[in-house]
């Protein structure tokens, strides 16, 4: 079995129970060590192996997954964040299953929630947004018209931003564009839940000048939206004059 497993944002505790079992019971581990916190290696039996996949192409990442299966070993495939955002996990699952290889996917901690909670904030806040858009940049990796940020600002809703940070210039401006306005609440946050972890709070129009300062070119997750502020409305889910099947109105 194939076990892709997210290791969580950074934090060795935000592994999940089940990711942290598969690790603890795997025979080879292939992890993405240019994001992935090496500490999670400490979990693994002695006798396991590890390969690191940061300079491995697809078909070598398959072959030692396919090898390794063949000699009845449990493999881990383990991820940043959640591997079901920018995981790169589908081509990997298109290739097991041509081959008949089992597999499966643990969900983990994404780096947009961890950037969040560092925040003390909440993305989806009753009379501001009850959407979340996490996109990207269109960089090496090309981005559909449609889904250009300044389109995806129109909306208002609250934002995650992912592999963008060194363009925060362009990020800025296109969502300015949508936005029709420059004092959008934005926050940056440096690798969440890492012990350097950093974060840097402001609007459109100083966000890229704050991001500069502290020469942020990666690892970064951008937070966009008035979820970020202060004014919104209570929930509904806990006032008195509002009944629901667990509770009747009080007042």
């Amino acid at each position: 079995m194939i076990s892709f497993v997210g290791a969580g944002p950074g934090d060795l505790d935000l592994i999940t129970v089940k990711g942290r079992k598969l690790m603890e019971e795997a025979d080879l581990v292939i992890y993405a060590g240019s994001l992935v916190s090496q500490g999670h290696l400490k979990f693994c039996r002695e006798d396991s192996t590890a390969m690191n996949s940061a300079s491995m192409t697809l078909e070598e990442v398959v072959h030692a997954m396919e090898e390794a299966f063949k000699n009845g070993e449990k493999v881990v495939r383990l991820h940043t964040g959640d591997p079901t955002i920018y995981g790169a996990i589908r081509e990997q699952i298109r290739e097991l299953e041509r081959r008949g290889i089992p597999y499966q996917v643990i969900p983990g901690v994404s780096s947009f929630t961890a950037a969040c909670a560092a925040i003390n904030r909440e993305f989806t806040l009753p009379g501001v947004s009850q959407t979340v858009i996490l996109t990207r940049m269109e960089g090496r990796t090309p981005v559909p018209e449609r889904e250009a940020l300044e389109n995806l600002a129109r909306h208002q809703s609250s934002m995650a931003i992912f592999l963008s940070v060194k363009e925060i210039d362009k990020v800025v401006g296109k969502l300015a564009k949508g936005y029709g306005r420059w004092d959008v609440p934005v926050a940056v946050v440096y690798k969440a839940s890492w012990e350097d972890q950093r974060i840097l709070l402001g609007t459109l129009e100083d966000i890229g000048e704050k991001v500069r300062n502290e020469k942020i070119e990666k690892t970064a997750q951008i937070l966009v939206g008035d979820f970020i502020g202060e004014q919104f409305h209570r929930s509904l889910l806990y006032d008195p004059g509002f009944s629901h099947m667990y509770r009747s109105e009080k007042g």
